[in-house]
């Protein structure tokens, strides 16, 4: 019989989290190492990620962080390749970097439409692409966590989010997750995604402060998410916990995409 808490254990795990080095990103690699998993932190800004990494040491665990580009193929084989070489497998990736640009749709910049879409969608396919490589020559499975968005299960009014380019890159990462959830399960690799609702972020914070009460009425708990509510969803996926879970997209949102 297994124990409860042996599902949720990381110990021993490999994770490269993409975009590590604030918001979702650092959460997620906290927790991963407070279950006893190394991490891989990378993003544009390193010294985000060095000071995550940090605090990740902090907990007893070894972090690497680097400088990455998702969009750029060679930087995504230079964080896969470093990642090898410093620990020998990866076992877990988390998509995590994104990109948005808000502004009605009749007026959205072409450049700044391919600057959304290579980053979370490009950037997702290149990122999964290399470690899911690794992951079937390896031939011990492993686990990839796709960060989308409720803006890619359902339309957004445009006084509660006017960024279609974001929610087109998300529905784009949603039909990737279980596309390639079907592709790779023979590899035993799961494939899933999580669609946060809306969270107090850097990115969000405009959007909170110009639309906060329009959004809290549509959404029965009436309140946005907070700081710990995806920690435990990201090690879920991540976790022996989910075993027979594959292509699922786990909305974390406050009920607000059943209403």
């Amino acid at each position: 019989m297994v124990h409860a808490r042996d599902l949720f254990d990381l110990t021993g795990k490999v994770a490269i989290i993409t975009g590590g080095g604030r918001g979702l990103g650092r959460e997620i690699a906290l927790g991963y190492a407070e279950m006893g998993a190394d991490v891989v932190l990378c993003s544009r800004r390193v010294e985000n990620c060095e000071q995550v990494a940090e605090e990740v040491r902090a907990l007893g665990r070894k972090a690497l962080p680097l400088a990455c580009n998702v969009a750029e193929p060679e930087n995504v084989r230079r964080v896969v390749d470093e990642s090898l070489r410093t620990f020998g497998h990866i076992d877990i990736l988390v998509n995590n970097s994104g990109a948005s640009w808000g502004t009605p749709a009749v007026d959205m910049p072409l450049d700044a439409w391919h600057k959304v879409m290579e980053t979370n969608v490009t950037g997702t396919f290149l990122m999964s692409q290399a470690v899911g490589r690794h992951m079937i020559e390896r031939g011990q499975g492993g686990r990839i966590v796709n960060i989308a968005s409720v803006a890619g299960l359902v339309g957004s009014p445009p006084e509660v989010l006017d960024a279609v380019g974001y929610s087109a890159s998300k529905g784009a990462i949603i039909s990737l997750t279980r596309d390639l959830a079907v592709k790779w399960a023979r590899y035993n690799i799961l494939v899933n995604a999580i669609a946060p609702g809306f969270f107090p972020t850097k990115m969000s914070r405009v959007i909170l402060e110009r639309n906060g009460d329009t959004i809290l009425r549509g959404t029965p708990l009436g309140r946005f998410g907070e700081e710990g509510e995806l920690k435990g969803v990201a090690i879920f996926l991540a976790s022996p916990a989910s075993s027979y879970v594959t292509g699922h997209v786990l909305t974390v949102d406050g009920g607000s995409t059943v209403m």
